[in-house]
């Protein structure tokens, strides 16, 4: 398109109302071909600037201030000229609409920045969003702490939008500029939003996933509302403060909030759905997960939604916290009772760890991992049972014994005691006491093991507790140990086998063979029994069978020296002396390997 024959090439200019009017008309799409096929800033820069003259003489016309006190008026008062000048203005003020669109639409959408504006090239899988989020290396953004403010346009564009921003408020446009940029920038925030992964649910779609899927979501969302907030929500006020800087009548918050309250309330939406949802152990850590992220983040929400017409962003960010907080200290209270009732009534076969043994060490485990987030929350001392209570379904916990400790330490002691309460009424399910002692032995040595594996769960505990443990599992084997053996070693003595008369050697061999007897059978019985029973520690494993046969070996090869020779100097001494003092301490070592053996001891000497 040729400009105006009295058009100017100068760098100041003023374009007449006629000219004006003709220019405004040329760029009509309703009314040129040209117009419909390209738009005026994709042309060179003195069509646009003759363009943004024509925009302002129209405005300069008196019948645009006529226009915006009364519209209604103009139309049915004023002169054929007049309406076609209103018309003309109308038709500038929608111009300016489009080219907004057209700046706006055409700036990157912060999922499409170019990796070397992050530094170079990169080859970790990330999308540049969510690299700039981990990195500090880039020319293109301004850091403010976490924050990471992108250029979403080029500073060339930003120009223009100044300037038709300017025209569109001078106009008396301001709420139709509001909505056009929200609407535009929302559009381009929506696909930031897809390519991060945010999806549009509802807080009621939210609670009705399974939580295995929720579980990968929350990690999603945890690195997308990182970006979200330090780079995309940053980038965009940065973008309204320079597009509006220096107009006034605070637009640019006002297209701010525009563009991003939407998307951000769909943001804080799925952690608030977490936070109100249905409590169950298995939720703790990544509930903390997201407690964690989110307080990293609110200094940066603060930041980004500082204005007051923010203010409602920034105090959903803070009662999402603060529910996520309370779901924390619910869901530990709740794991509490349910360790405490678990009501499985099946003994675990061969007296080995009870899987409540196991998951609740894993659990207390997870919650060291956490002290210092947990350390903050947990705040309050457990709701225990002392040894006045009298209540027999809650077990003793006195508090003055653990002075100085953290509410959170004494929560995890607390775990630890109410596990051990419910595994000893367990224990009263095994008919056999001496697999009751090594049930209790197993899941106490389990605790301790899990507790020394633990440098932060150790160190909360402590060492005083820990020795009280560990004196428990060792009282255990002891109680195992005479449970079993006392009446095994009871076969072993001398009592009852001697006799008075001048006619005898002093030795009952009636009373001899019998004592054997008894011994082989008990001893088998225990052998058959206790072979099939399981310790999972090897070293535990090898240590309560040192410990068994440093009582029954030398007892079995004493009484062997003493009365081996009555037996062999009577008939068929085989049925009575079945076993060397070597076959028992091969059978011993049979013990505790949780799987049967043969019926008969292996015999590997006479």
């Amino acid at each position: 398109m040729e400009p105006p024959e009295n058009y100017s090439t100068a760098t100041s200019f003023s374009v007449p109302f006629e000219d004006a009017h003709e220019i405004i008309l040329r760029w009509d799409s309703t009314a040129s071909e040209e117009a419909r096929e390209r738009m005026i800033f994709d042309g060179d820069r003195q069509e646009v600037d003759l363009y943004l003259q024509a925009v302002d003489e129209i405005q300069k016309s008196p019948w645009l201030d006529l226009k915006m006190s009364s519209a209604i008026s103009l139309l049915t008062t004023q002169s054929p000229v007049e309406v076609d000048s209103l018309n003309i203005s109308d038709r500038a003020s929608s111009y300016s609409s489009s080219s907004w669109n057209l700046f706006t639409s055409s700036a990157r959408s912060s999922a499409e920045f170019d990796q070397e504006e992050f530094g170079g090239d990169h080859d970790d899988g990330l999308d540049p969003i969510q690299r700039a989020d981990s990195t500090n290396s880039s020319s293109s953004y301004r850091s403010t702490s976490s924050i990471r403010e992108i250029d979403l346009i080029p500073q060339e564009a930003v120009a223009d939008l100044q300037s038709i921003a300017k025209r569109m408020i001078s106009a008396g446009c301001l709420r139709e500029c509001i909505q056009v940029y929200g609407s535009v920038r929302k559009s381009a925030m929506d696909a930031s939003f897809r390519r991060l992964g945010i999806e549009k649910l509802s807080i009621g779609d939210i609670q009705r996933l399974e939580w295995e899927t929720l579980e990968t979501k929350i990690r999603r969302w945890i690195r997308a509302a990182k970006v979200c907030v330090r780079v995309l929500f940053a980038s965009e006020k940065k973008l309204c403060e320079e597009i509006f800087y220096g107009i006034g009548t605070s637009i640019d918050d006002a297209c701010f909030m525009e563009t991003v309250r939407g998307p951000a309330i769909q943001l804080f939406n799925f952690a608030e759905a977490i936070s109100i949802s249905r409590r169950s152990p298995e939720k703790m850590f990544k509930i903390l997960d997201l407690h964690d992220a989110l307080m990293g983040m609110l200094p940066d929400i603060d930041v980004v939604f500082e204005s007051k017409s923010s203010d409602s962003i920034r105090v959903q960010a803070a009662e999402i916290l603060s529910r996520l907080a309370e779901a924390v200290r619910g869901i530990l209270s709740e794991f509490e009772s349910a360790v405490l009732r678990e009501p499985s009534r099946v003994a675990v076969p061969g007296g080995t760890i009870h899987p409540l043994t196991r998951y609740v060490m894993n659990y207390i485990s997870l919650i060291s991992d956490y002290k210092q987030t947990l350390i903050e929350l947990i705040m309050s001392k457990p709701s225990t049972g002392s040894r006045y209570s009298g209540d027999p379904t809650t077990p003793d916990m006195e508090f003055a014994e653990l002075e100085g400790k953290t509410p959170l330490a004494l929560h995890l002691i607390w775990i630890i005691v109410i596990l051990q309460f419910n595994l000893e009424g367990k224990s009263k399910h095994y008919k056999d006491a001496s697999l009751a002692h090594l049930f209790m032995m197993n899941n106490v040595h389990y605790i301790v093991q899990k507790v020394k594996g633990s440098p932060e769960l150790r160190e909360m505990i402590g060492d005083d507790y820990l020795r009280k443990l560990t004196g428990k599992f060792r009282q255990a084997a002891t109680s195992y140990q005479r449970a079993t053996w006392v009446s095994v070693l009871y076969c072993l003595r001398d009592e009852g086998l001697h006799i008075s008369g001048s006619f005898s050697s002093g030795v009952s061999k009636s009373a001899l063979r019998e004592r054997f007897k008894t011994f082989n059978a008990m001893f088998e019985e225990v052998h058959r029994t206790q072979a099939t029973w399981f310790i999972p520690d090897s070293q535990l494993r090898e240590e309560l069978r040192i410990s068994i046969s440093e009582k029954l070996i030398p007892a079995y090869r004493s009484f062997l020296g003493r009365f081996r020779s009555h037996i062999e100097s009577g008939k068929h001494p085989e049925n009575y002396i079945k076993y060397s003092v070597e076959d028992l301490e091969s059978a011993v070592l049979d013990f505790f390997e949780g799987y049967p053996v043969s019926q008969h001891l292996r015999r590997r000497s006479q």
